[in-house]
Parts: structure tokens; sequence; C-alpha cells
């Protein structure tokens, strides 16, 4: 089986057990992106249950512990993230893979700082990595909760030129230039949110804001 290497590895994929649980992995996020949560949830576990056995074997390479945790933020068992994360770590310094998803992870545990100090950590190295979009994205987030709303606006749309289709990263941009008064470039961008998803209350809504 051939595997895009979109989540990091080399056209063949890992090797071993690990391409075992990565196939759990990969079925179990098409299942849940169908709502089909009973069934991804049981494809997460059999992921987890593979990483484990090779940890626990002493057989475990850098792609296990990328795998399990990519597994556990799905599952949103975000502190187990963190801790196989520094555990992963402290065996690859430089494994981008979880550096992006522990700062997913501390941002869903509401510790922002440490999130944006990930996400900086993996844009600095990789601006074009796999995940640079995804980084960016939160990286907006973060100053976008914290009120710097310029900073969030300089991320978003950075996110955007390197994922131009997403219409929540959009509606977010637009909310932050509606913050501070760009009232012309938040009406493009909840257009642009728009377009991507005619069927988007919220931007919907932005829109009328902007426009009287």
């Amino acid at each position: 089986m051939i595997f895009s290497n979109v989540l990091g590895f080399s056209q063949t994929g890992p090797g071993g057990v690990s391409r075992d649980a990565l196939q759990n992995y990969r079925i179990g996020r098409d299942l849940e992106a169908g709502n089909r949560m009973e069934e991804a949830g049981q494809y997460y576990a059999e992921a987890v249950r593979i990483c484990m056995n090779e940890i626990s074997r002493n057989e475990a390479t850098p792609d296990t512990y990328a795998i399990l945790t990519w597994t556990l933020r799905r599952q949103r068992k975000f502190n187990e993230v963190i801790s196989w994360g520094e555990q992963a770590l402290r065996i690859s310094a430089d494994d981008y893979r979880i550096i992006e998803t522990m700062g997913e992870a501390y941002f869903y545990l509401n510790d922002y700082s440490r999130s944006l100090s990930f996400m900086q950590r993996y844009v600095n190295s990789l601006p074009h990595g796999e995940q640079a979009p995804t980084a960016y994205f939160f990286i907006g987030e973060t100053f976008r909760i914290q009120g710097r709303f310029r900073h969030a606006d300089i991320a978003y749309t950075t996110a955007l030129q390197l994922a131009p289709g997403m219409a929540l990263w959009w509606y977010r941009l637009g909310l932050v230039r509606e913050a501070v008064g760009d009232y012309v470039p938040a009406i493009q961008a909840y257009e642009r949110a728009l377009r991507l998803n005619p069927d988007y209350p919220e931007a919907s809504q932005g829109l009328e804001r902007v426009r009287r």
C-alpha cells in the first residue's frame, strides 16, 4: 500500500507494524470526517494499541510516536499527547510532526503560550512544511484570543496563502479585521468564506455587520 507523504512519511510510508497503525489512523480519520464517530473510535483504538505494543517491546521508531500522538489528538486526549510527545522529542528532538501536534494539544488545553512556542518553532523551521498552514492558523487563533488582532491577521493570511480553501479560516480573518475596523478587507474575507460555504451563518452575520 502506498501512503501519501502529507503525513510526513516517505512515499512508501513507515515500515513494519507502524504501517498498520498508520492505516488504522487514516481509516479512523476518514470515518470521523464522515461523522461516523463510533467506528472511527474503534480504528483509533487499534492504532493506539499497535503503537503501544511497539513501545512496550522497545521497537518504537519516530513514526510510532508520530502516529500515536496524532491518534491521541483525534481522541482529544491532549494530556497524553503532551506526555508521549515529550518522550518522543527526547528521542528525536527535531521531529516536527510531533512539535506541531503538541502545539495543537497545548492550544486545546488553553496553554496558549506553549502552543504558540511550538507552532512558531514549527513554522520557523518548516515555513512550507505539510502542516505549516495548520500551524499558522493556530498561531492566528492564539493571537486572536489574546486580542493581538494585527498579528492574527498576518498569521491567518499566511495560512490562507498556503491553503486558501478553508472557509473557517477566512471567517476568522474577517473577525480580526472587523475587530480593528478594517471593514473593506473584512468584507472580502467574509465573502470568501461564503463562497466556500454558502451556508455559513456566522460569516453571513459578520458580512451584514460590516456592511452597515
